[in-house]
């Protein structure tokens, strides 16, 4: 019975892409409604990483290396640098 395989593998496949994706829309949610912005950045490069699962599972692994390099990663890095950037300029002012 190959067709009972392929559907087993459907199922799972679905079950997981369900999960990821309530995943990414609690962490959108949070980055949303948080008061702390690296909260929130860090929430916005789980929402990429998860993304990129989601593409892997989708059979799509040029498009998940490229959404988890540039969209977790890169993207956070430079997002926490500029929080960084702007506290400590805070810092820096002349009152």
């Amino acid at each position: 019975m190959p067709w009972l395989k392929t559907r087993r593998r459907k199922m799972s496949s679905i079950i997981a892409m369900t999960v990821l994706a309530l995943f990414c829309l609690i962490a959108a949610v949070y980055a949303v409604l948080t008061k702390k912005t690296i909260n929130a950045v860090i929430a916005s490069g789980v929402i990429s990483l998860t993304a990129s699962i989601m593409f892997l599972i989708y059979a799509a692994p040029d498009v998940a290396m490229t959404e988890a390099t540039i969209g977790a990663g890169l993207t956070t890095v430079v997002f926490l640098y500029a929080l960084k950037q702007i506290k400590s300029d805070k810092g820096d002012s002349d009152d």
